[in-house]
């Protein structure tokens, strides 16, 4: 009984940490089956920068407030002063390798910076864009 046990228990362990090959297809695959349209790294690229009114605090922030505008460097989170690791995949490609991690970081992110969670849509873009860096 124990070994039943304890192969169930690796199989859940190592089952919860496979990642896909390709966590960014998998997630604009789930986007588009969201109603999302064709993703645009043009899109993508003005959403990054668009300013959002913070109703908390009175300023405005986007993504590139914190990330900045090239996705290559490191940013620096405006409020906490907390080091944030580059973006772009062609020097941070770690960052894209799990999908829970991207969503859940969208759904922080959006919320803090837009006051609301991104749609599929803008994610889809935000990915297409983060993507060609």
């Amino acid at each position: 009984m124990k070994s039943r046990t304890l192969g169930l228990g690796l199989l859940l362990l190592f089952s919860s940490t496979l990642v896909s090959a390709d966590p960014i297809s998998d997630l604009q695959a789930g986007y588009r089956a969201q109603s999302a349209d064709r993703f645009s790294a043009e899109a993508g690229s003005m959403l990054w920068d668009k300013p959002f009114p913070n109703p908390k605090s009175g300023k405005e922030w986007s993504c590139s407030s914190c990330h900045t505008p090239d996705l290559k460097l490191p940013g620096k989170h405006v409020r906490t002063g907390k080091s944030i690791e580059p973006m772009a995949p062609s020097v941070n490609p770690k960052r894209w390798t799990d999908s829970r991690k991207i969503e859940k970081w969208f759904k922080r992110n959006c919320k803090w910076t837009l006051g609301r969670e991104c749609t599929p849509q803008e994610k889809g873009n935000l990915l297409v864009y983060l993507q060609s860096q």
